[in-house]
This record gives C-alpha cells, structure tokens and sequence, in this order.
C-alpha cells in the first residue's frame, strides 16, 4: 500500500487530509512539523510528501531543502494558504514536484498523487523489465542482443571449457579483453590468475622480460630476480593482447613456449613448466602480416586454433541502446547523478553514427553525456562535439542550438497553453529544468 506523509501544524487540515488520503486507500502519517517528518522519512519509506510552507519550527522550503539535502527519492509537494509567485518558483528551484494552493478540492490532490504513484510503479516495472533485458542480454560484461554478438556468447561458451588457444580478431575497442576475460570466467581455470599483457605497449626486450621473466643481474638494471606474465598466470589464463606487434624474435621464443609449454627466465639455465592457456587477441589482419612476411606462419597456426571474430559495432547497432542504459547506470553510480534516460533525439544520432571507436568510443561519449547533463535526461546537445556538430549541419542557416530550442520551448509552451508540467514532459525534461531554461531564455509565459 502506498504511503504518505503529511506535514502540517493545523490539526484541522492534518485530519482531513488524512480522511481524505484514508478513503482512496492510501496509509498516511500525519505530524506537526519539519524536524518530526525528517525523523520519519529517514526511517520508513514514503511514497509522497505533502508539506505546508508555513510552519513555526520549519518551513517547507527547509523541510524540502532537507529532503533533497538527504538525498531521499520521495516527491514532495507543497501546499500553502499564502501562494506567491516568488514562494512557488522558490518550491519548483528546491525541487518541489508540485505547489498547490489551499483551500484545494481532494479530487486535485489526489489525481497529483495517483500521478506520482502511477510514475513510481512505472519506474519499477521499467528497472525490472531492464534488469530482466539485461540477464537476458548480457553474458558476463559484455552487451549484445544482436545475432553476431549472440553467436560470440555461444562461441565462448563452447571453448571456455577446453585447453584450446583462442585468437581474438576485433578491431580497436569492440572490448576484446573482455571476451578473454569471459573465457577465462567460464572455463575450469576460473580460480586461478588471469594475466593480461598489452605487447604493443613494450619494447622487444622489455617485452622478453616482462613474458618470461629474469634473474638477478640478466641484464643492468637487474638488481632482483622477478617472475615473467608467463609464471604468474601458472594454472590460469594468459591474455596477450596486440600480438601483431611483437617482433620476430620475440615471435620465435613464444612460438617455442606454445610448442614446449616450459621457458626459461632470462639470465637462467633452469627450465621452468607451466600450466597456462593462451589467448591471444589482435586489431590486424594476421594472415596479411604473415604473407608480407612480418609474422609467422607456424606462431600464426599455433594461435589460430580457434578464432572468434568481435563484430564492429557499426555492424550491431541495434546494440547500441542496451549499451548506452548500461552506460548511463554505470556513470549515474559513479558520479552520484540520476541520468536515467536518453531523449529520441539524442539516441537517433547515436544511431546514426559509424563508430570508429567502436564501443570504447560509446562509453566515452555516455561518459561525458553524463558529467554535463543537469537534469535525468540525455539531450543532444551533451553529446561530445562530433554529435553537436552533426546536428547543427541540420539546423536553419543562421541559428545557432540555443535559438533552436528556445524557439521550441517557446512553441510547447503556446501548445500547452503554458502548462509547465505538461510541457516538460512533452520536453522530456523535469519541471525545475524548464523553469531554469524559461529564465535562462527570458521567455515570456502568456
């Protein structure tokens, strides 16, 4: 049943509120003042709060000021026997969900709280329906409900459970890590280390000790003996990421690895054996190296056992809304914001793009989307610059973003007759936003 709390010191419009509230089936608590409620909702969860803005102890705006300084997900609405314009643009900047003037009919009241109800029950079916998309679509942290994608979740289930080496082709930012630290995830080496190493990022010789490891005084510099990748990720997974890049050398003492399954560390006379599974991932062709003679054939064929090739994610674009809500949650959490949704528009021009930073490239854009955005919504205008630029080639010669949506607020607002609530949810923007915006623009409400 949902809850209610009333904050009121008349005693009179507490018990009919109370009565009112009682008979359409609500549970409602009633006190006198602000330090009381704020006691309460601390405690229990309330579904709405009807506070009046002028109490002795405290007034609503500090009541609200409180809630919101709580951080407490529970609407609040004002009412006041002494509205002013400055009192409700006061209520609406705190974060009031509505103001409403007393005396009021109970058939006002109660179709603002079915509404906030209704918003809330719609909110949890639309977190458990996403939670529901997300198991559904979501194989460890890798999204996809697309046909390639799905075949990468079958293929993975299918060699996680084998010694096989595994070759990941994918070009940068499909999340090529992720697929090996999938396999590893399912396979039986699941409690022991996964070891990744990026071999684009060293040198030859850097990359020789890093791989293999090295004896005190190998080389200058060498004052300790240390463990190479190879040795740490005994009884788990190796992940050996741009392997296109290692020199012909270093190709040589791998491929003797592969062929042996025991090395040893530089500077060293003693063999060492290891019990490791390699996966090996690459944003080049390997076949094209290998004919321009840059890469083996025999380390290509050794790698190559089985190969799972991560689609672009300009090919699996119907992905991209499922990426952009898992985002979106991710950095809401991380940066404290409720950024919960992405307007039509801003989605199509996501859509409309060609990724060449593939999913990497997304989760920056979402990243930023987030850290600029005010309200809970995602408008085109937080996008990164490529987007914004994209959507200005659309716009009338001569008018800049801020004269287009100034116009159209201006035009939803003619539409609504004014109506601030109705217009911002045909905005897709809370009502504090548009009043922000309606000042930011100077525009005239008739």
């Amino acid at each position: 049943m949902s809850q209610i709390l009333i904050v009121d010191d008349e005693e009179i419009m507490r018990q009919s509120l109370t009565d009112w509230l009682k008979e359409d089936g609500y549970e409602v608590v009633a006190v006198e003042d602000g330090f009381k409620a704020l006691e309460l909702v601390q405690k229990e969860s309330f579904n709405v709060m009807l506070v009046d803005l002028k109490m002795p102890k405290m007034d609503g705006i500090e009541v609200l000021r409180a809630v919101k300084k709580l951080n407490l997900d529970v609407p609040v609405i004002i009412i006041t026997a002494y509205a002013t314009v400055d009192t409700a643009v006061a209520a609406m900047k705190e974060g009031a969900y509505d103001y409403i003037v007393k005396p009021f009919h109970p058939e006002e009241l109660g179709m603002v709280i079915r509404k906030i109800i209704e918003h809330q029950n719609l909110k949890k079916e639309n977190i458990i329906l996403r939670k529901e998309l997300s198991q559904k679509y979501q194989f460890h942290d890798i999204i996809g409900k697309s046909p390639k994608m799905q075949r990468v979740f079958e293929l993975i289930k299918t060699v996680a459970p084998t010694r096989s080496t595994v070759l990941v082709e994918g070009e940068s930012g499909t999340g090529k890590e992720l697929i090996a630290r999938a396999i590893h995830s399912e396979s039986p080496r699941r409690e022991g280390p996964f070891i990744p190493l990026a071999c684009g990022a060293l040198p030859e010789t850097l990359l020789e000790a890093e791989l293999f490891g090295y004896e005190k005084g190998a080389f200058t510099g060498a004052v300790v003996g240390k463990k190479g990748k190879i040795e740490m990720a005994d009884g788990g997974t190796l992940f050996l990421d741009e392997i296109a890049d290692i020199s012909l050398k270093t190709q040589v003492d791998l491929l003797r690895f592969l062929q042996e399954r025991e090395f040893r560390r530089l500077g060293s006379t003693e063999t060492i054996k290891i019990d490791v599974r390699i996966i090996a991932a690459t944003n080049r062709d390997l076949k094209e190296l290998v004919a321009a003679g840059k890469f083996r054939e025999d380390l290509f064929y050794r790698l190559n056992v089985i190969t799972i090739k991560v689609p672009p994610l300009r090919e699996r674009k119907e992905d991209i809304p499922l990426l952009v809500q898992h985002f979106l949650e991710k950095f809401s959490a991380a940066t404290g914001k409720r950024v919960s949704k992405i307007s039509p528009e801003a989605l199509n021009l996501l859509l409309d793009y060609d990724w060449p930073g593939n999913v990497r490239e997304l989760e920056n854009a979402i990243e930023h989307a987030v850290v600029i955005t005010q309200g809970d919504i995602i408008l085109p205008e937080a996008l990164p610059s490529v987007f914004t630029r994209s959507v200005e080639k659309n716009l009338p010669f001569g008018k800049t973003l801020r004269d287009v949506e100034k116009e159209h607020i201006e035009k939803v607002l003619r539409e609504m007759k004014g109506n601030i609530s109705q217009a911002a949810e045909i905005l897709g923007i809370n009502r504090v936003t548009l009043y922000r915006k309606i000042k930011d623009y100077n525009i005239k409400i008739d």
